[in-house]
Order: structure tokens, then sequence, then C-alpha cells
């Protein structure tokens, strides 16, 4: 019967086997994609050891930058959908993490700010994150760190700009509301196609 520790060490043989045998030239986007998913499940661990979500981390890490933010300015920040900010910030608010407040001088914008449990969450959740970027680049050279540093700066800022000219094109990114409404009606223009 196999261990955890067995298995654990399978799949990371695995996806080596992966990238060095089946694939050793494949596309940067897998790669980073690969990459941000061991980043993630490795800090999501972490993280749910002091009872904080892996989508919370990122409006905290704002927060802690910049208290106060609107829910749309932090939507923006984060780069997510107001709706997911929405359902964050409330979840968090429940936890005692964040306060939502409106101002008086802007009755029409929600406010949000970190309650003193969650400013104390940094001083616990930033060593973690900073465990699993030491974990994650362990036997790479300062020289390759840095270059591959301003490797990934120059793609976010190069498809950043593509973004920007897609809103010239009038292209914009759906809304999963709008993939599943796309998935839907393709669904059934195929049952339309068989049936005729």
């Amino acid at each position: 019967m196999a261990t955890a520790k067995t298995r654990k060490s399978s799949h990371a043989e695995t996806v080596l086997r992966h990238w060095r045998e089946a694939v050793p030239n494949d596309r940067l986007a897998h790669l980073v994609k690969d990459a941000t998913r061991g980043l993630i499940r490795a800090l999501t661990m972490r993280l749910a050891e002091h009872q904080v979500a892996i989508g919370h981390w990122a409006f905290l890490r704002i927060l802690w930058e910049t208290d106060g933010l609107t829910q749309r300015e932090l939507s923006v920040q984060a780069g997510v959908m107001e709706p997911t900010t929405f359902a964050a910030i409330k979840a968090m608010e429940k936890l005692g993490y964040v306060a939502r407040k409106q101002m008086p001088s802007s009755r029409k914008n929600v406010y949000v700010f970190l309650t003193p449990a969650g400013r104390a969450l940094k001083g616990k959740l930033v060593p973690l994150a900073e465990e699993v970027n030491r974990i994650a680049v362990r036997g790479v050279g300062a020289a390759d760190i840095a270059v591959t540093r301003q490797t990934l700066l120059a793609m976010i800022e190069n498809l950043a700009l593509d973004e920007a000219d897609a809103h010239k094109r009038e292209q914009r990114v759906p809304s999963t509301r709008q993939i599943a409404r796309l998935l839907a009606d393709a669904g059934n223009g195929t049952r339309r196609a068989r049936g005729a």
C-alpha cells in the first residue's frame, strides 16, 4: 500500500518527467501555469494552518499595503471580477479580518478596512509566503533568479499592453457567466444540429 509520502514523490516525479521528457520545449505559458500551481498549492497548505483561504491572500496583501480601498479598487488591484471580491470580502468580514464602511463624503462607495485581527495576520502569513518562495528557488543561482524575474516582468508588461490593445479592438475578457452562456449556446447548437 502506497504511503502519502510515496504518492507525493510519485506525483513530483511524474510532473518532472512530463516537462523533461514528454514536452521539454513546450510553451512558456504551460511552464508558468505549472509553477504557479505549485506555488499556490504550497502556500494554500500553509495558509490553511492559520484558517486563511488562498482566495483571501491577495486581498490581505493589498490591504496590508493600502488599507481603506473601495471594493472596486480591490477588484482592479487583485485582478478579479467584482462579484469575486464581494464574496471574499463578505467572508473575510465574517472571519473578523476586515470591516466594510461607507464614508460620509461618499455614500456611494463601500470601503474595506483591516481590523486589528486582519492586520495581525501579516506577521504570521508573510513569512509563510517567503518560505514558499525560498523552497521554489532552492538550488537556483542568484543570477538565474534575477534573469527569471526580469523575463517574467517583461512578459507581464507585454501581456498588459496586449490587453490594453484588445480593449481598443473592443475585445474583453468574458465573465464566468458569459462563458457559461457561450458554452450553453454552443451545446444547444450541437443538439439542434444533431436533431435536424
